[in-house]
């Protein structure tokens, strides 16, 4: 940006600053200009069209130019002091024009975009064309007009254009060339990223699968294969390479596809790309390679009996999930024969948990459920002998016991569960705790002696995803290690870990080649989208493959995130961050959010997320986050603090810490403090309000208000509360139901709440909403509440969740920032409703 903008930009603030109270005019006093670029009359064929129209001059508008490429090559146009700009005709025929620049408000502001000229144009804002007065709401964050122009010879003036817009509303509004930009939910959600990345056995080449998040909701989805020592991309395309995978041990990938014969299996040579049909017919889809690629294993669906439309016997709590009562075995098919063969049969479901590197032994699971003790699933593993089907019980009816791979010699079992398995050998908590089951441990078991050994007692994070990998023996495992997610390598012989410095606050995808040091994997940080890498397991050097971010936060500014703990009084240290406003100013006042989730994983250093605190930042607020007492990644013993807790401890932390922040950093106004929470996070926001009158605002998303309906209502209460309320009812603990529901305490709420809730939630229903919704309007408290229709626990629908995301913005601006206009322009009062 050029001097002379930057200038025009801060005489404008200085103006609207001055006269805030008056009405807006704001004038474009500069553009960025492209063209002429020639444009050709067509043959006429007819005098007329196919409607009976004949041929106009302005018909040419309809001619497309891709401005991201016409801009490259752009000059500025200054107006003039009646804030017009002029160009010139072509000599001959006709030329169009482009013209551009960037509208930004400080706040929600509506007001008209006027625009005139002496010839044909046509105005877009933000790609979507308006007319030449046009009646624009504006929301705080960038906008740009671009006007396609058309001019011709036989003009008879010199073709000129002139852009205002013009409000009534109080706010500051900039008209400039600045492309920088707020970070916005459109900028988090839309575009493209990852989704996925698989080695080849070889280590040599990778699959890295895409989404592409369109404008409208809808998505295209590509992969590329690429060599993973240098990145360079091999092919790219959204045909079979998005559902190729690997072949367990040959250079090659395989998919399936519908040929003349049914479904046909294809492997795909990853250097020369032939072709090879590998069984026609094939009696299911996605199959599951044996290593020794001889045999195919299949999951396939039984249909369980269905009760009647009218009535429906609900047999036993579970039953209410659709497809419960389906059921799931294990099927092998032969490459060599083509025999298709049953291998599990039951009333209860079993799962392939994996096959031994030889292809000779096959782990399979069942589970099964108990309603009268906890843990309500009881998990058993097999380990079947392919060759004689003789099956060998490793465990049965095993409490917190999840699943379970081979070791690359096949001697040994990696399993998960939580520190409560196998007779709490790997339990780490105070005496008189409960273990929180959410917090996952490793254990190391041998089949031979059925014993099992604890991999994680002391390591304090929480394991996500592990994998044993053949190549160096060693166990590589996805970690919450606080608010990180980091990678850890573990030598199974001496269960020491070692931390692989990433690069990245947040790994979210790794692979891990058999039989070379390659390993691939996906993340991002506090402060930027996702990149790729390759990292040399041996070396222990990485290479940056892939930049997403630098594509995804073009022209945005964020401001600055920092680190920020406080000591509780129980002597805990609560780590927590906050983020600060672009263009900070350490001598202004600004509004606060603080947000948290607490049930029960970590608020994590991710910047895209549903609740990303940059997007907060961007609209002006400070911002802070804390991972409270129960957090995972902590430990188990600060785990363990969950249970049998719903806020007790968590609520004064929240309360303490946004205290403490306030009083360190005094560019935080106290009086304007908001915070939000969903979920479990939406239930502290609730719980929070009947402890403290702290918060000006508060907003509660899908949260729950009394443990005694959300317990036993919802799809997964009674399975979450069986960790977070463990051994507790309403029957036998009525003072926690009672006590640390919201609802039974909404008399001591003064703060204005907003609750939201998708009317389809299966999570927390939306009577949790509703209920204290109606509890605080009989009491007489300001409170809104708002569904999202057709919507679950999370707001998926692409434009029901900007409009989920603008009544948060919105609800805040109101009372954080005295700015009503937002919340009024998308629920206006009813008449005599008090504002």
């Amino acid at each position: 940006m050029n001097s002379k903008m930057k200038s025009i930009i801060v005489l404008l603030f200085g103006a609207l600053s001055l006269h805030a109270a008056e009405d807006i005019d704001v004038k474009v006093q500069q553009y960025k200009h492209a063209g002429p670029f020639t444009v050709n009359k067509p043959i006429l064929a007819d005098t007329v069209n196919v409607n009976g129209k004949p041929f106009e001059a302005k018909n040419l508008l309809k001619a497309t130019l891709p401005t991201d490429i016409a801009f490259k090559q752009a000059d500025i146009l200054e107006a003039d002091t009646a804030g017009k700009v002029t160009f010139t005709s072509p000599e001959k025929g006709y030329a169009l024009h482009l013209f551009s620049f960037y509208l930004n408000s400080d706040r929600y502001v509506k007001g008209n975009l006027e625009i005139s000229g002496s010839g044909d144009f046509e105005v877009f804002v933000d790609n979507k064309s308006v007319g030449k007065t046009a009646e624009l709401k504006l929301e705080p964050r960038r906008y740009e007009v671009v006007v396609k122009y058309l001019t011709a010879e036989t003009d008879t003036c010199a073709p000129y254009l002139k852009s205002e817009f013009k409000t009534k509303d109080t706010a500051v509004i900039v008209a400039s060339l600045d492309p920088t930009k707020r970070y916005t939910l459109k900028a988090m959600t839309e575009g493209k990223n990852f989704s996925g990345v698989s080695v080849s056995s070889d280590g040599k080449l990778a699959l890295v699968k895409y989404s592409t998040q369109l404008e409208g909701g809808k998505s295209e989805q590509f992969t590329q294969l690429i060599e993973t020592a240098t990145g360079k991309i091999k092919l790219q395309g959204n045909g079979f390479l998005n559902t190729a995978r690997w072949m367990p041990k040959s250079n090659a990938m395989y998919y399936t596809r519908t040929g003349y014969d049914g479904t046909e299996l294809i492997k795909v040579d990853a250097v020369t790309m032939q072709e090879t049909v590998l069984a026609s017919s094939l009696p299911e889809k996605n199959p599951y390679f044996a290593p020794d690629e001889q045999s195919l294993f299949f999951m396939v669906k039984e249909e369980g009996p269905k009760e009647g439309k009218e009535l429906i016997r609900v047999q036993e709590p579970s039953d209410r999930l659709p497809g419960f009562r389906d059921r799931y075995f294990i099927w092998r098919y032969s490459l060599q024969t083509g025999l298709y063969e049953q291998l599990t049969y039951g009333f209860n479901s079993t799962y392939i948990n994996d096959i031994s590197q030889d292809s000779r032994y096959l782990l399979f699971g069942t589970s099964e459920r108990v309603y009268t003790s906890l843990p309500h699933s009881r998990n058993s593993l097999y380990k079947l002998d392919l060759q004689t089907l003789a099956v060998d019980t490793l465990w049965e009816k095993a409490p917190y016991i999840n699943q379970a791979s081979f070791s690359p010699d096949g001697k040994q079992l990696l399993v998960s569960g939580a520190g409560a398995a196998f007779d709490n050998i790997g339990l780490n908590i105070r005496e008189g705790q409960i273990c929180n089951t959410y917090d996952g441990r490793l254990y190391l078991y041998d089949p031979a002696t059925k014993k099992a050994t604890a991999l994680m007692k002391e390591f304090n994070p929480n394991s996500i995803r592990a994998v044993w990998n053949q190549f160096d023996n060693q166990i590589y495992i996805l970690t919450e290690d606080r608010d990180y997610q980091n990678l850890y390598v573990c030598n199974p012989s001496n269960g020491k870990m070692k931390k692989i410095e990433a690069g990245e606050d947040v790994i979210l995808n790794f692979s891990l080649a058999e039989k070379a040091p390659v390993l691939y994997y996906y993340g991002q940080s506090v402060s930027n989208a996702n990149r790729l890498y390759s990292y040399n397991t041996k070396t222990n050097k990485r290479l940056l493959i892939n930049d997403l971010s630098a594509e995804r936060l073009k022209d945005i500014k964020l401001g600055e995130a920092h680190d920020w703990s406080f000591t509780s009084t129980d002597g805990s240290t609560i780590d927590g961050r906050y983020y600060l406003p672009p263009n900070f100013d350490p001598a202004k006042k600004y509004p606060m959010i603080v947000y948290y989730y607490g049930g029960t994983s970590p608020t994590n250093r991710m910047l895209e997320m549903r609740y990303s605190m940059h997007m907060y930042a961007a609209l002006g607020y400070v911002v802070y986050t804390l991972n409270p007492s129960g957090t995972t990644g902590y430990g188990q013993e600060f785990a363990a603090r969950h249970v049998n807790a719903w806020g007790k401890v968590t609520a004064d932390e929240i309360i303490q810490g946004t205290q403490e922040f306030c009083k360190e950093h005094s560019f935080v106004n106290s009086k304007k403090i908001g915070c939000i929470g969903a979920s479990y996070g939406g239930f502290m926001t609730q719980y929070l309000q009947t402890r403290t009158d702290i918060f000006a605002v508060a907003v509660s998303h899908a949260g729950i208000s009394a443990l005694s309906s959300y317990w036993g209502e919802g799809y997964w209460g009674w399975g979450y509360c069986s960790v977070a309320n463990t051994n507790s009812y309403p029957w036998n603990n009525p003072e926690l139901f009672v006590k640390q529901s919201p609802l039974y305490n909404a008399d001591k709420i003064n703060t204005p709440l907003l609750l939201l809730h998708g009317n389809a939630d299966t999570n927390v229903p939306v009577g949790e909403s509703i209920q204290m919704f109606l509890a605080l309007k009989l009491l007489g408290k300001t409170v809104e509440f708002v569904e999202v229709d057709g919507e679950n626990h999370g707001i998926v629908g692409y434009n029901k969740r900007i409009g989920w995301q603008n009544s948060i913005f919105a609800w805040f601006a109101k009372w954080l920032k005295d700015e009503p206009q937002w919340w009024d322009n998308m629920f206006p009062p009813e008449p005599g409703e008090k504002k």
